[in-house]
């Protein structure tokens, strides 16, 4: 029989199976658990052991009311420890997920926690919205990029009806379509085919992300409520249109931000890392000269080739600028991340090379000068958030979209070419770390990092988080 003792409110939180999402998710989870919320936070069976493994048997850190729990995916097993195809999870989590899902909720009913008020779920976890909506409980989407790139999600009906996509054949990835002009989305000026989310870039009309996206980002629209890891100044117009598609929108960011302002150390130390952080590095940046380094990574999804990391490598190596670059062991699929021969003695007296490291303790260095980014949302947020320019390589979905942000509407970024070439990255690192347009660059960041600094001090996120919770979006129905 289940409680009835608890008035506390309870959110189950269903993140989409990678470490961006989970890290936006659980960073959410913390800040309604300090507003008197009992959190179940549901990730799949496989990330659940690498949480385990990473961050010990215990990820609550022995906060009351923290609950890890997990649900299997459906997915085959793989050998390797990295991020699982994303097409593969999009295609199996829809079907697969939905009868544990069920399930768990029901052992939740029949348990002696607090009822479950409300499901916040990923906006690409849709099937969580049925599940919930037969127990009764409302269900609140949760976007974790941006503002700008959701809407671009939303375009791509049109986009069909207009003869854009999917590719005539595979010739116009490189032939200049995708410089073609899309002056009929409001409130996105200048905008390319190029700078939508990624993909679109498929001549199969039955493409598994091309269909997966379409349908499920007008199925996010349907639930109760959407919140955005964003925060009003950052996307105004944007957040303006997207209110006339989306009835309930609670922009709440930059969300790591505000979790770092929570007081209890237990709950403050719950972190989301999939894979071990190398602590190292951050020595070696304490001897180096203020803005005078470096950061690269890419993040937990993207992959490159043999060529390109050699391209980087001698990039990075030529520009005879300090660095630190985070290469995962996934990071070349096919042969693993092999350095060039001769990289790390050309590099040794200022280059650092690490597995993975705390990104937002790394990007709030006082030596970090500048960002080589894949342009995920949660990079771009924390470089934001430290008043850090960067240089975009966007290499998937909404990347694209992040990337003419920064460069095209923000003035924070400088974008390469997705055939990287040694050359071109020398150039913009030098220009980036000692140039006239990179001190333009970070002018700008650090007025965009006061902006979000007012918006969850007393602002804007702050208030749109308490207005959340009073409002009853996130109580029992």
């Amino acid at each position: 029989m289940a409680s009835t003792v608890s008035t506390k409110p309870h959110a189950v939180c269903v993140p989409f199976p990678a470490q961006s999402h989970i890290n936006a998710m659980v960073q959410l989870a913390k800040l309604l658990h300090t507003r008197g919320f009992h959190i179940t936070f549901v990730n799949t069976e496989y990330n659940h052991q690498r949480l385990l493994k990473s961050r010990g048997s215990d990820p609550s850190m022995g906060v009351d009311g923290f609950v890890f729990d997990c649900i299997p995916d459906g997915l085959p097993p793989v050998e390797i420890e990295a991020t699982q195809s994303v097409p593969d999870l999009c295609y199996y989590t829809r079907f697969s997920c939905v009868a544990p899902f069920r399930e768990l909720l029901a052992r939740l009913t029949d348990s002696d926690v607090p009822p479950v008020s409300c499901v916040i779920s990923d906006t690409a976890m849709n099937f969580t919205q049925q599940v919930a909506i037969g127990f009764g409980i409302r269900r609140i989407a949760f976007y974790p990029a941006s503002a700008s790139s959701f809407l671009a999600f939303l375009q791509y009906p049109e986009l069909q009806e207009r003869g854009y996509i999917p590719l005539k054949d595979e010739s116009q990835l490189n032939n200049g379509y995708l410089e073609t002009p899309l002056d009929w989305i409001d409130g996105m000026l200048g905008i390319r085919l190029r700078d939508m989310p990624s993909l679109i870039r498929t001549t199969d009309p039955n493409d598994i992300m091309l269909q997966f996206c379409t349908v499920e980002s007008q199925l996010a629209t349907t639930a109760s409520a959407m919140i955005i890891n964003t925060f009003d100044h950052l996307e105004a117009t944007i957040l303006k249109i997207l209110c006339s598609r989306v009835p309930s929108i609670y922009t709440i960011g930059p969300l790591h931000t505000l979790s770092r302002k929570i007081s209890d150390p237990k709950l403050h130390s719950i972190e989301s890392n999939l894979w071990i952080e190398d602590t190292s590095c951050l020595e070696w940046l304490d001897n180096k000269q203020p803005q005078s380094v470096l950061y690269v990574n890419f993040g937990s999804i993207t992959v490159v080739t043999s060529k390109q990391l050699e391209e980087f490598a001698w990039g990075l190596a030529n520009s005879k600028m300090p660095f630190l670059w985070v290469i995962r062991p996934d990071l070349v699929r096919e042969e693993g991340a092999r350095l060039p021969q001769g990289f790390a003695e050309e590099t040794k007296e200022r280059g650092i090379v690490a597995t993975w490291c705390n990104q937002e303790q790394v990007l709030g260095h006082r030596a970090i000068g500048g960002f080589l980014t894949h342009s995920g949302w949660n990079s771009t947020m924390e470089s934001i958030c430290n008043g850090v320019p960067m240089i975009c390589w966007p290499f998937f979905a909404d990347q694209q979209t992040n990337c003419y942000l920064a460069c095209a509407v923000w003035g924070i970024g400088i974008e390469i070419d997705n055939n990287v070439k040694r050359e071109e990255v020398e150039a913009h690192v030098k220009e980036l770390l000692q140039g006239d347009k990179g001190k333009e660059m970070r002018k700008m960041a650090m007025k965009w990092k006061e902006l979000a600094e007012n918006a969850i001090e007393g602002g804007s996120s702050i208030n749109n988080l308490d207005r959340l919770v009073t409002q009853g979006q996130l109580k029992l129905s």
